[in-house]
């Protein structure tokens, strides 16, 4: 699964830290979520989602 997450977070001008203070995780969880190596629960998603102010559809590229 590849990720649109550090494309969105950059338009917002928005770093991991403050992405993962915004969705209530470490920003080690976002650094995973970028690279691809993390799959987050359907909560954390619609968390990242909305604070991207995007939809789930257009955050994940399934393979």
């Amino acid at each position: 699964m590849r990720t649109r997450i550090k494309e969105l977070r950059a338009r917002l001008g928005l770093t991991q830290e403050q992405l993962a203070q915004q969705v209530n995780v470490r920003r080690e969880t976002i650094v995973f979520l970028e690279q691809g190596k993390y799959n987050p629960s359907l909560q954390l998603s619609h968390d990242v989602a909305m604070a991207l102010e995007t939809t789930i559809e257009e955050l994940f590229i399934f393979d």
